[in-house]
């Protein structure tokens, strides 16, 4: 598992009205390449608002239509959730990515 990688996952909560999303996992690699059980995700939508907090995404990540990553809505889930890998984003959309986890979670440069 792998900073940038994207997964499918069922259910992933209570309050989930989705038989599945896909997440892509945004915590940095040293705490996903610990004993550590959770890791930081941010889901991906099939809607996109325009928001600057939220990365479009496609099929060319592994997708099955144009999506958006929401670095608002950030959640954390156990890593043996993790299980159905998707794709990979390139190092060019993690750079929007952190963009946009800056912006979402107002941090300085």
């Amino acid at each position: 598992m792998n900073r940038g990688d994207l997964y499918r996952v069922r259910k992933p909560s209570a309050r989930e009205p989705k038989r599945h999303r896909v997440f892509l996992v945004v915590s940095r690699q040293v705490l996903i390449d610990s004993r550590f059980a959770t890791v930081v995700c941010a889901p991906i939508f099939s809607s996109h608002a325009g928001l600057s907090t939220q990365v479009a995404v496609g099929t060319e990540h592994g997708l099955k239509h144009d999506s958006s990553v929401h670095c608002d809505e950030l959640v954390s889930l156990t890593k043996s959730m993790l299980s159905d890998f998707v794709g990979s984003l390139p190092p060019s959309k993690m750079g929007e990515i952190d963009d946009a986890l800056a912006i979402a979670l107002e941090l300085d440069g």
